[in-house]
């Protein structure tokens, strides 16, 4: 799981502990969490200290700075601003090390936080994906495959919201579109995209589920509706949204497919999916964030209502 769902775990745990109290059964969760954590770490570290080179092999691996920030073309911030600025040739390694922790700090920090002060289990999912993402989007060498790190807690709320849960998972095979090419898996991409979109279709009614409640974002979409009135068509806009992203990921994906792309630019398109697929995680980061900071009261409301 790496930290990408390590962490939310911590904190949920975490803020289980402070609930029930630090000077009575509180403490008690607390001491028996820390030493789960300190046992566990223990264990998974017991075969490779028998040599300090063994133990240095695996702090490469995990931690492989010697790689740089990124490689290849994955569908993360620091790829898709390399194309106008040029972090790996501009700034140093520590620097980018620097920077990238700064980063995925800031933006773990808020959904890791309320999962803290506020522990619940709704929370935790979201916190999940949250984290997750934050930490394909913004972390230091991070591989393409890595998005089905943020996939699979995402999977967990899909019954919740599943118009933008569904709308995730296709971005997120989408964006290992050029490592599916390479291992000659077009088909089979094509015939599981279209097979999942329909079955989404079918037995979710991913369409019939666009409104601000279905979402979660009422509260939200009141506060901004009263200055932005093209809001009162939130549903609308919302569907038009999702047909123009998957007509640009058809698009593409058709391009990269058939297209010989220019000699000067023999990654044109692989940096396209890799852009298009990042500028998709950035607003899911934000929605994800917005329903794990405002909406879960609302969110847990809305439930006891229905």
């Amino acid at each position: 799981m790496e930290l990408y769902h390590a962490l939310p775990f911590f904190c949920y745990l975490l803020g289980k502990c402070f609930k029930k109290g630090l000077l009575g059964k509180g403490l008690w969760l607390l001491m028996k969490l820390s030493f789960i954590v300190i046992l566990s770490f223990a264990i998974c570290w017991l075969p490779f200290c028998t040599d300090i080179e063994q133990i240095l092999q695996v702090l490469r691996r995990l931690f492989p700075v010697d790689r740089g920030l990124f490689e290849d073309k994955v569908a993360n911030i620091w790829c898709a601003v390399s194309i106008l600025f040029k972090i790996k040739t501009i700034l140093t390694k520590d620097t980018q090390l620097k920077l990238s922790f700064a980063l995925t700090f800031l933006t773990v920090l808020p959904s890791c936080m309320k999962l803290t002060l506020q522990p619940s289990l709704r929370g935790f999912k979201y916190g999940l994906v949250c984290c997750s993402l934050s930490f394909f989007l913004f972390s230091f060498q991070v591989h393409e495959k890595s998005v089905l790190l943020v996939s699979a807690p995402v999977c967990l709320v899909i019954h919740e919201i599943p118009f933008i849960s569904t709308w995730f998972l296709l971005v997120s095979t989408f964006s290992m579109l050029p490592l599916l090419l390479k291992d000659g898996l077009l088909l089979s991409y094509i015939v599981t995209m279209l097979a999942f979109l329909l079955v989404c279709t079918t037995s979710f009614s991913i369409f019939e589920k666009t409104a601000e409640e279905d979402l979660q974002l009422k509260k939200l979409s009141s506060y901004l509706r009263k200055y932005a009135t093209w809001l009162k068509t939130f549903s609308k806009v919302m569907k038009s949204l999702f047909f123009i992203s998957v007509t640009l990921m058809s698009i593409l994906t058709l391009m990269s497919a058939t297209v010989e792309p220019p000699k000067h630019l023999p990654d044109l398109f692989p940096v396209a999916v890799s852009v298009v697929s990042c500028l998709h995680f950035l607003f899911f980061l934000l929605y994800f964030n917005i329903i794990a900071m405002w909406e879960s009261k609302d969110g847990r409301n809305q439930k006891k209502i229905n």
